[in-house]
């Protein structure tokens, strides 16, 4: 007699959703120029889900089929005890990844690789240290570059770091970048920066460089070849013949990746985000507020929410933003 089928999310274009990102926090240590204004208004903690409400939603997707998760923030480790739930989530039948800016993980690579921690995503847009206090306000090299060598030793599964490239600010580190990347045996995504939020530090349309330019240039020194690897995420690999370091471009303008997308958002105020760049949308929280304890009414929740995932996003760079929310609201 056979089985009946492990329950899946399906969209309403086919799209099977199996890669959930969860944001445990709004808050960061850092104030990044393309992730939120310097003066911040975080969310006040009866908005925000709890770790127990955190873990209740992920342990739903696991059951309906996603088989990745991935915690960001805000940066997630300056959550107080977000340990204990990265414990428990460690123990789903997922593939458990983080996206990090670094700061904590000479305290907490250990912990987090005996969690079952895969993958790190670590941000890193500078290797000056005065240019990285620009674009971070507030972060230290020095502290990201020995949270780095903390998380090489710890034994993850693979390490990639994320650079979101600005013209004018950092495009001249990339191949600086790439090098670092090479001699750490680390993957590097290059990102192309996402129109999300209103911000006064530089204009969009004038900072934006596009993968192509980037890809080219690495090029030069670096002979490429396409690869058909996948993380499961937006990135799209390239290798070198002489390195097992890994070039990734995560590009919302130039390629859009719209056409396989296999991920959904829940931000820290449980907010089930069906696209990155669209406000569709389902309030998590309120079904869990109100029928406590109730995973039955929850999985129905994420189901349903599968009918209003839309098409694809329609990012512009000499617009003003349709999407006000910062990327820490978002979740990474």
């Amino acid at each position: 007699m056979s089985q009946p089928a492990s329950p899946q999310l399906i969209d309403g274009f086919g799209r099977r959703i199996d890669y959930v990102r969860i944001s445990v926090t709004d808050r960061c240590d850092f104030r990044c120029v393309y992730c939120m204004s310097e003066n911040m208004e975080f969310l006040p903690r009866s908005e925000v889900l709890s770790l127990e409400e955190l873990y209740d939603v992920a342990a739903a997707f696991a059951r309906l089929g996603v088989r990745k998760i991935r915690l960001t923030g805000g940066e997630p480790l300056v959550r107080r005890d977000v340990l204990s739930l990265i414990e428990r989530l460690g123990k789903l039948p997922v593939e458990l990844v983080l996206t990090t800016n670094g700061s904590q993980l000479t305290r907490m690579a250990d912990d987090l690789a005996r969690a079952r921690v895969q993958r790190l995503n670590i941000s890193l847009d500078s290797l000056r240290p005065e240019r990285f206090r620009e674009l971070t306000r507030t972060g230290r090299l020095e502290q990201v570059l020995a949270g780095i060598e903390a998380a090489r030793r710890a034994g993850f599964k693979r390490i990639k770091l994320n650079a979101v490239v600005l013209k004018g600010r950092n495009e001249d580190e990339v191949l600086d970048l790439v090098e670092f990347a090479r001699d750490s045996g680390l993957d590097i995504s290059f990102i192309e920066e996402m129109p999300l939020g209103q911000i006064t530090e530089h204009g969009r349309e004038e900072a934006y460089c596009s993968s192509d330019e980037l890809r080219e240039l690495i090029n030069s020194r670096y002979p490429l070849k396409d690869s058909s690897e996948s993380t499961g995420g937006p990135s799209h690999y390239f290798l070198m013949d002489d390195s097992p370091s890994r070039i990734g471009f995560i590009s919302p303008h130039s390629h859009n990746f719209c056409g396989d997308c296999n991920r959904v958002r829940v931000t820290v105020e449980g907010r089930l985000l069906l696209c990155l760049g669209n406000e569709h949308s389902v309030d998590l929280r309120e079904v869990m507020r109100q029928y406590p304890g109730d995973a039955g009414r929850l999985e129905q929740a994420l189901i349903d929410a599968m009918a209003i995932k839309p098409e694809k996003h329609e990012f512009r760079l000499d617009d003003e933003p349709k999407i006000l929310r910062f990327m820490n609201m978002t979740g990474g």
